[in-house]
């Protein structure tokens, strides 16, 4: 069985930074990529940044030059540092990952963490 678990999220005004950490755990062979999404009230999921196990990374545009994804193999543990917020970032954050384990390669979700940008 896996977990994953999402923290850091909060109350933060426009200009203001937070560091959203996610920690996989459990019967984990390998971690492949490691993402986070997010989603607005009343919006689809979309996805904010990605990277691989080797640390190859993508942004979506909205977020390109603001956010950081980063992350700690030894720890299975992924970040995702948000500088400069805005308003329009406010949102649930979920982590996505995805792992093998005895059962083979899936898709696991965090219960998501709730950031909210305002003044």
């Amino acid at each position: 069985q896996v977990q994953v678990v999402e923290s850091g999220g909060g109350l933060v005004q426009p200009g203001g930074s937070l560091r959203l950490s996610c920690a996989a755990s459990g019967s984990i062979l390998n971690i492949y990529v490691m993402a986070w999404y997010r989603q607005a009230s009343g919006k689809q999921r979309e996805l904010v940044a990605g990277i691989s196990s080797g640390g190859s990374t993508n942004y979506a545009d909205s977020v390109e030059g603001r956010f950081t994804i980063s992350r700690d193999n030894a720890k299975n543990t992924v970040y995702l540092q948000m500088d400069s917020l805005k308003s329009e970032d406010t949102a649930v954050y979920y982590c996505k990952t995805n792992i093998r384990n005895l059962l083979g390669i899936g898709a696991y979700w965090g219960q998501g963490t709730q950031v909210t940008v305002s003044s």
